[in-house]
């Protein structure tokens, strides 16, 4: 990997991120947690400079850390850009898991976008995102989105869209699929 332009504390920890080929590895998580945990316009830096990187796994930690480290208002246009030149969907889904972390309603359109994406697990990251940026009242186009999330075809999507749509509507989870049959 490239230098990143940050301290040897942060270099060493993304190091240690990028070592762990786990995207779920707790060594990857707790070096992650560290960085997040400085909350620091240096490891803002050096995140975002990962989600240019070279490879997908680069560009994956790069968000993961952006994510959860707060800067939402300069987080966000990263994520947003990258949500549309991005082509690795666990990427994507990375992208989608920090759009709902960061709670913005900015992020909508994005989020909407993908939830039409290909592959099942993008659709699954935007289903998990939609009720954590719709805001409250939640926005009738995420609801829509939900809606059509809830009849997927691949069964993990369409069960968290209906968590997603109740926990948004403040209706039962059995009650909501009701609630499609009756429009």
């Amino acid at each position: 990997m490239a230098t990143i332009g940050g301290s040897a504390a942060v270099e060493s920890l993304i190091e240690t991120a990028l070592r762990d080929q786990d995207q779920d590895g707790a060594i990857r998580w707790q070096a992650i947690n560290e960085l997040q945990k400085r909350g620091d316009l240096e490891t803002f830096t050096a995140a975002r400079r990962l989600c240019s990187g070279k490879t997908p796994a680069e560009r994956m930690l790069g968000v993961d850390i952006l994510g959860r480290l707060g800067f939402v208002g300069r987080s966000l246009p990263v994520l947003r850009s990258l949500s549309v030149r991005e082509d690795d969907c666990l990427v994507l889904y990375s992208v989608l898991i920090a759009f709902g972390h960061l709670r913005d309603r900015r992020a909508l359109p994005s989020v909407i976008a993908l939830a039409e994406h290909a592959d099942p697990r993008v659709r699954y990251g935007a289903a998990y995102a939609l009720p954590n940026i719709m805001g409250n009242p939640p926005d009738p186009t995420g609801l829509s989105a939900l809606r059509r999330l809830i009849n997927d075809p691949d069964d993990d999507v369409a069960d968290w869209a209906c968590l997603g749509l109740a926990l948004s509507t403040g209706r039962e989870v059995e009650n909501v699929r009701g609630q499609l049959l009756d429009p």
